[in-house]
């Protein structure tokens, strides 16, 4: 039995796909298990629900279907997904190029159904979905975090900065923090306009940069520096982070020294 979520802001659509599904089920065993009216409704219920295929809209106001699935890639055992989408044939041409499958507005039952025969699930951190987001200029407006069976959404205003320790990547907000997988590299090449890279292992939001202070001794790990260092101040945070002697012209230049 085939475990279905549908993920639509339209009422009228998400009627209209339960009666296709109705008619499919004469002939493939499939269950209903829920509908979501928005992108993080529908992410919420994804985990929550663990279907095995998300009908997933696209265009909605509170988050992109394509961001949708990028969270959802990160999931241990990720649904397959199936975007349902009124994009113009230009766009469409990324999905095929990708090999994700879509289903075009007006949905129609043969083509909703043959899409459900062939669903494949979408593995963890699938590439494919990064470089459709690429493709449509669709961009994360948070970041995803595995935390006891759950997924955390942690808005990208809220993050501090960025810091790679061993195996993770720190993620900071005024409030705590969370570990993540993604590299700093990747991060750094999605976000890039809104972090300035400090350290080899620091990017810190510029929304967040309170000021500088040059302080004796050296940043740990940069090697001798007799004449000091400087350091980040943060935005109503008492901690502070070292710069690189590498990236300090950099940051300079940001702050208009």
């Amino acid at each position: 039995m085939l475990k279905i979520l549908v993920v639509d802001d339209e009422p009228p659509a998400r009627t209209r796909m339960g009666q296709l599904l109705g008619d499919c089920a004469a002939q493939l065993p499939l269950t209903v298990v829920g509908m979501a009216d928005g992108g993080i409704a529908g992410l919420e219920a994804a985990v929550r629900l663990k279907p095995d295929v998300v009908l997933l809209d696209i265009a909605m106001p509170d988050m992109s279907g394509i961001e949708v699935a990028r969270h959802l890639a990160q999931l241990e055992a990720p649904p397959a997904i199936i975007f349902v989408t009124a994009f113009d044939e230009h766009a469409l041409k990324a999905f095929e190029v990708q090999a994700l499958d879509y289903l075009l507005k007006p949905v129609r039952a043969e083509r909703l159904l043959a899409a459900l025969q062939r669903a494949g699930r979408v593995a963890a951190r699938e590439p494919r979905l990064d470089q459709l987001a690429r493709d449509l200029g669709s961009a994360r407006t948070q970041i995803s975090v595995a935390e006891r069976g759950r997924l955390v959404l942690v808005p990208l205003t809220d993050i501090v900065y960025l810091r790679a320790e061993l195996k993770y990547v720190t993620i900071r907000t005024q409030a705590r923090e969370y570990l993540t997988e993604e590299s700093l590299t990747a991060l750094e090449a999605e976000f890039g306009e809104r972090f300035v890279r400090i350290h080899r292992n620091a990017l810190v939001a510029r929304a967040f940069i309170a000021g500088f202070q040059r302080v004796k001794g050296r940043p740990e790990g940069e090697g001798e520096a007799p004449e000091g260092h400087w350091e980040i101040l943060l935005r109503d945070m008492d901690e502070r982070l070292p710069i690189s002697r590498r990236q300090w012209p950099t940051v300079k230049a940001l702050a208009g020294f």
